[in-house]
């Protein structure tokens, strides 16, 4: 029999799973724009609105999972559910995100042809990401790039982000963010986190590290022994998920080189490509199409490939976030943090001015729903995904 104590626990690990779940899913179901405008709705809902994480902490996840391969969008929002409510609260968070783009993704492998092309609708979409990446950059400027030294290394950042726009780039520029810090910051007194700490031991990370690199080395060894078209989609797409910086678009020739070299052909994979910049949620998602598509194919194929693109992440965010969280309590990784947190100020920058505003802004309709929808979230009255549907809406008019 389970003490009064223990049930109390357990009702309030459920209420705080099922809040993940649904703040999640409402994410999922309304977060356009890629990785960069995930990462600017993630800021709304969980630092601005909820206050589950502070600025400075939110920002070290940014950095943290930018370091790490895999979609960094998501591995923010595993670890933000990790951190509210364990294990189950990761798994939540990362299903209720992927859920909503992955079936869109199956169901348009499957002949579902629901989502239209550029239509008003998704220019809309494209305006509202602008003005939610741009009020993004605005918030974080204001508290991780204070003060001359700060808002100096955001500038560089920015600029070198510009000229090296590559995954590699990215990580090159946090690096040098951190450096700075080191060098010509002072540490702040806080590490900035009143979140309390990781729900895992070091044991348990250094686990799940082992599992995967154990899981890299073994799966394309069992594929060449076992001939079976199911484990051939587990490797390819566990190792496209191991192997790529930056997540996004930057997955696109992995995946391309695992299917198209493998038979289907480029007109299926461009269709699906095509299909994925139109649905919320994260791109990594392309992989319930590709799976569907591929044998073994349909539903069970979809699924197989979305745990398989995916798994690399979940395992590397449980590895690296409780040696993170001690780290970063030294004075030393303090100023490095507060380098690296103006470094993603300016790499946030960077991705304005392109992708986000490059392609979202293609006239002088999008150029007003943006200026109009950046206006309104900076009033704080109204929530970014009721600022996107609200876009759409005006895209669809114009």
């Amino acid at each position: 029999m389970r003490s009064p104590g223990r049930a109390m626990l357990t009702r309030v690990t459920n209420a705080r799973v099922a809040e993940v779940f649904r703040v999640f899913l409402v994410l999922g179901l309304t977060s356009f724009g890629g990785p960069v405008a995930h990462l600017a709705y993630f800021r709304e809902a969980f630092v601005v609105r909820r206050q589950w994480l502070t600025e400075a902490a939110y920002a070290d996840l940014v950095a943290l999972c930018q370091f790490l391969p895999g979609p960094a969008s998501s591995q923010v929002g595993m670890a933000i559910g990790l951190r509210r409510a364990g294990y189950l609260g990761m798994a939540a968070a990362w299903v209720a995100f992927t859920l909503p783009s992955a079936l869109l993704m199956l169901g348009f492998a499957l002949g579902v042809d629901a989502l239209g092309g550029e239509g008003g609708w998704l220019l809309g979409l494209k305006a509202a990401a602008v003005a939610v990446v741009a009020h993004a950059v605005i918030g974080m400027a204001r508290s991780l790039a204070k003060g001359w030294t700060r808002a100096g290394i955001a500038v560089a950042a920015c600029l070198l982000a510009l000229l090296v726009p590559t995954a590699w780039g990215q990580v090159a520029v946090i690096g040098l963010g951190g450096l700075a810090g080191v060098l010509w910051v002072t540490a702040p007194a806080t590490c900035g986190d009143d979140t309390g700490s990781v729900p895992v031991g070091r044991r348990t990370a250094v686990g799940a590290f082992a599992a995967f690199v154990g899981l890299l080395v073994a799966l394309p060894v069992l594929a060449a022994l076992v001939d079976d078209p199911t484990l051939a989609v587990v490797d390819s797409f566990y190792r496209a998920g191991s192997l790529v910086f930056g997540g996004g678009h930057v997955v696109l020739p992995l995946l391309e080189a695992e299917t198209v070299g493998a038979g289907l052909d480029d007109g299926t994979f461009l269709a699906g490509y095509g299909a994925a910049q139109a649905v919320p949620g994260p791109l990594f998602t392309f992989a319930a199409y590709l799976g569907a598509v591929v044998p073994p194919g349909g539903p069970l194929g979809a699924l197989v490939a979305v745990l398989a693109i995916f798994a690399p992440s979940a395992l590397l965010v449980v590895a690296a976030l409780p040696f993170w969280e001690r780290l970063r309590g030294a004075p030393r990784a303090r100023a490095f943090l507060a380098g690296t947190g103006a470094a993603v100020v300016g790499i946030l920058a960077a991705a304005l001015y392109d992708p986000v505003i490059a392609q979202g802004i293609t006239g002088v309709g999008t150029l007003v729903i943006a200026v109009l929808a950046l206006g309104v979230l900076l009033t704080g009255r109204v929530p970014a995904w009721g600022v996107v549907l609200a876009a759409a809406a005006c895209g669809l008019a114009l």
